[in-house]
């Protein structure tokens, strides 16, 4: 019978375990992929002194039970081990379709708020904590919004569900944190509300009226009279309006957006989903405003831009080229300033409160057009249809809101015409 293996403290060493001249202990083992490794740690078990000068996390003892249930789980330990976070996202980013401007965002919130702080870490040191206490600090050293907040979750949740599926750790760090930032701070998804009837009259009637903002209108009366994304129609081309159908094809996007060099840059890009490509039937003032659009243009040159193989676009800036989303949400800011400013005086003069235009987006424009068309329209799927939204939910959140005030209507006129007591 072989005299068992022991330590320089007399301490029997068990299979695969040893201990070097230096002192430090290894433990011997081969991974799920059959590969021979090593770990190394100065104590044999927890309560053992470390040396002098050394650092040490774990015994080897409570390393080995780690790896022995590691193996059993199929978990690879070593690669966890070794493999940072910012390695994990590389391997990501290379085998995720996405679209470009999606791409560009992704690698430029992780490059820089993610890649020299966690990102530097091995991952299976990281842990719920500590995804928790790195979310807490861009939301309070880096002032970071609720959606900030869910760009960076989108970006890490699914980076550490590939790691979980290949294997090297046995859950997702990150699962259940967001919902309880979102809790201990009171997040609400910031609502974008629809301009009520009076606003939006107010705002058409003013740009209509305006000698310095009238050129705009053909282009909110395409805003409010589709609910298009800003980037679907700025991009729309001639060929996309069929005036003998009354319709309109919406199958693509114009987006301003930071490239990897770091240029902002205009480009085409396919509509945010597959339910984003649709027609919109043409209100006659859309109609009107289009064509108006077209015979100054006619006049004055039509638009020059060519841009991914796509030319011929509707609307045109002072130079001859497409509108920048950023342009039109500054010059909205300016027109509803000023119409605030004249309807105080005029408000005044009459001896009535002003109907004031809050601050509001492109964007907003689009939702005061689901708005209206929920106040009027009682089949969903229609509504859902025209607005491009992949979920039915969106639509039902819209519609819900849009209805607030017609049931309080409802009511009010059928106060006392039903017995209830």
């Amino acid at each position: 019978m072989s005299e068992k293996r022991r330590d320089s403290k007399n301490r029997v060493l068990q299979n695969g375990e040893s201990q070097r001249k230096d002192g430090k202990y290894e433990f011997k083992y081969v991974d799920v992929n059959g590969t021979r490794r090593s770990a190394y740690s100065w104590k044999l078990v927890a309560t053992d002194r470390v040396p002098e000068g050394k650092r040490c996390e774990l015994s080897l003892r409570e390393m080995e039970k780690q790896i022995r249930r590691d193996l059993e789980d199929g978990i690879q330990t070593h690669t966890a081990n070794t493999k940072t976070l910012n390695q994990l996202f590389d391997t990501y980013m290379s085998t995720k379709e996405l679209k470009q401007s999606t791409r560009t965002n992704y690698q430029y919130m992780y490059k820089n708020y993610v890649s020299d702080t966690i990102g530097k870490r091995r991952i299976s040191s990281i842990k719920y904590s500590d995804i928790k206490k790195f979310y807490n600090s861009l939301i309070l050293e880096k002032k970071f919004k609720p959606n900030s907040m869910e760009i960076i979750n989108t970006i890490l949740y699914p980076v550490f569900t590939m790691a979980v599926r290949d294997g090297y750790i046995r859950t997702n760090p990150s699962d259940g944190v967001m919902a309880e930032i979102e809790k201990s701070h009171n997040w609400e998804k910031t609502k974008r509300h629809a301009l009520t009837e009076k606003q939006q009259s107010l705002f058409v009637d003013f740009v209509a009226g305006s000698d310095t903002y009238k050129h705009w209108l053909p282009l909110f009366t395409v805003l409010l009279g589709t609910g298009c994304r800003i980037g679907e129609v700025i991009g729309l081309t001639w060929e996309d309006c069929d005036f003998t159908e009354n319709i309109i094809s919406i199958n693509h996007n114009l987006i301003y957006r930071q490239q990897d060099d770091g240029k902002c840059e205009m480009h085409i890009t396919t509509p945010k989903t597959e339910a984003g490509k649709r027609i919109i039937p043409m209100f006659e003032a859309v109609r009107k405003a289009l064509l108006q659009e077209r015979r100054q243009q006619m006049k004055c040159g039509f638009n020059t831009a060519i841009i991914d193989g796509y030319s011929g676009f509707v609307f045109t800036n002072r130079c001859g080229y497409v509108h920048n989303p950023q342009t039109i949400n500054r010059a909205i800011k300016r027109i509803y300033t000023a119409c605030n400013e004249q309807e105080k005086v005029q408000a005044k003069k009459e001896h009535r409160q002003p109907v004031l235009i809050p601050h509001f987006s492109a964007h907003n424009l689009r939702h005061t057009f689901c708005t209206r068309l929920c106040e009027n329209e009682n089949d969903l799927k229609i509504i859902q249809e025209i607005m491009g939204h992949s979920d039915i939910t969106t639509t039902m959140n819209v519609y819900n809101e849009a209805t607030k005030e017609r049931k309080q209507e409802s009511f009010a006129r059928l106060e006392g015409k039903i017995k209830i007591c």
